[in-house]
């Protein structure tokens, strides 16, 4: 009978909710731990909130996980920043891709996640917790990049065998809880040692779950998917993180990112016009000062950047025929990589016998090699390397239950993470600085820039932005 009572109250209240079309559902209580909320990602947090209407910071931020972080949640969180922070020039991207847990995403994340060099990360996947590879992922960024990460814990799941209100102590719902639980004790131990924010998205919903007398499948549209009250949900309890605090402290965060004044005396001039800065960190901007025309070479170390193989990456492939997902989900090289387009054609497709073979050619490099999805693929070059199981288009057509297109074919782009020879803007917004990057993913260390004009105009920059990631890669060590 308590059940039974339990059951109409739930459907009573979704029906309720579902008719106020223009209401919105009640929000949850604020945690008691509200106060600590945003310690941990104070560095976005500030360059948010004082962005003014007479200068306006450039904030990234990636959403990086699987199909729940594409969720209709994640816009509503990005709204909600654009709202409360309408001077910052925010850049928000979600590069999720659904299905791929940890052992994929550690793949994807080489071109998806660290060459984007965001300031913020919010995180979340299901797999991978056991094996290891979610943890990578997130020590990787801090040895990468300076971004902040927020990880969130899993919204709440229901076996598709149990009834909606099934018994909560049934075996599968027992597994399944256990299985997100582990993702939570990841979490909040990582939220420890990493200094990573921690939104206790499961906690919250189990919370809001029993106030409201609901249960877990009036979240759900599926076994796993967040329904509208899901998404409000999750949305309801990362935004509260996503908050600025100028009395927390800031000794985790205030040398990730440093400007360095022209006048500062660590900068060495020359009388040629030419600037020198030694400088500890994996990546430099310069930031000019005005429009005025100039150009300037580039020297890291003595050499010009693009000298650097590791300043070089592969974009993500174009998406296979079905599904959404990168038509292979990594890509490596063992020569050096130049600026260019690639494209591999599909020369044999047989879905029954598994069969996929194609040809690699850049817009440089030419015919590059032909490749067996089964076996690993070094081209002529050595500019593309495939190991073998990254293929993903046999299995999206199977998924799809669709045949090769006849045009199909896949392509991506080899870019520069560098500059040679640095340019002033031509013109900028008033409110927005104007910043490129000069060399961005070398070994996070001792570094020497310089810059040497190419006229005997001043350089017109105003500082040099350096970033320092707060772990040491092992190869770095």
């Amino acid at each position: 009978m308590k059940s039974l009572l339990i059951f109409l109250t739930s459907v009573f209240f979704t029906l309720n909710l579902n008719a106020q079309k223009n209401a919105p559902f009640p929000k949850p209580e604020p945690s008691s731990e509200q106060s600590t909320f945003g310690a941990k990602i104070q560095r976005t947090m500030t360059l948010l909130a004082t962005s003014t209407a007479q200068k306006s910071n450039h904030v990234r931020i990636l959403f990086y996980g699987q199909s729940v972080t594409r969720n209709p949640w994640w816009k509503d969180v990005a709204d909600d920043l654009r709202k409360r922070f309408p001077h910052a020039n925010l850049e928000i991207e979600n590069r999720a891709i659904g299905g791929y847990g940890g052992p994929v995403l550690i793949n994807t994340a080489e071109f998806d996640l660290y060459p984007f060099y965001p300031d913020l990360v919010i995180f979340h996947v299901w797999a991978g917790v056991e094996s290891g590879h979610q943890e990578k992922i997130i020590r990787r960024i801090r040895e990468r990049t300076t971004a902040e990460i927020l990880l969130w814990t899993s919204n709440l799941r229901w076996p598709k065998s149990v009834p909606p209100n099934g018994d909560p102590q049934h075996p599968a719902v027992l597994a399944k809880d256990a299985e997100d639980q582990a993702i939570s004790a990841l979490y909040k131990r990582l939220g420890k040692e990493l200094n990573c924010e921690v939104a206790d998205v499961r906690n919250g919903m189990q919370t809001y779950l029993k106030k409201n007398k609901l249960v877990v499948k009036d979240t759900l549209r599926d076994t796993v998917h967040p329904n509208e009250l899901g998404n409000f949900l999750i949305a309801e309890l990362v935004k509260p993180h996503l908050r600025y605090d100028p009395s927390f402290p800031n000794d985790q965060w205030k040398n990730l990112v440093t400007d360095i004044p022209l006048n500062d005396p660590r900068i060495k001039h020359q009388h040629d016009g030419s600037l020198t800065l030694a400088f500890n960190g994996n990546r430099i901007d310069v930031i000019a000062a005005s429009t005025t025309p100039a150009k300037a070479t580039v020297l890291l170390d003595g050499i010009a950047p693009s000298k650097f193989p590791e300043l070089y990456y592969h974009t993500r492939p174009s998406p296979t025929p079905a599904a959404g997902r990168p038509a292979f989900n990594r890509l490596d090289h063992q020569s050096p990589l130049q600026v260019e387009s690639w494209t591999a054609r599909i020369i044999e497709c047989d879905l029954e016998k598994d069969i996929l073979r194609y040809e690699v050619s850049g817009s440089k490099t030419g015919l590059d090699g032909q490749g067996d999805h089964k076996k690993r693929f070094v081209s002529n070059s050595g500019r593309v390397v495939i190991e073998p199981k990254m293929w993903m288009v046999n299995w999206s057509l199977r998924y799809g239950k669709k045949n090769l297109p006849e045009d199909y074919q896949v392509t991506w782009e080899t870019r520069p993470l560098f500059t040679d020879t640095w340019q002033s803007p031509i013109e900028t917004h008033p409110t927005n600085e104007f910043s490129t990057v000069l060399a961005q993913g070398m070994t996070n260390g001792e570094h020497t820039l310089t810059l040497t004009p190419l006229s005997k105009r001043q350089l017109p920059i105003r500082a040099l932005r350096i970033y320092r990631p707060p772990l040491k890669s092992p190869t770095a060590e």
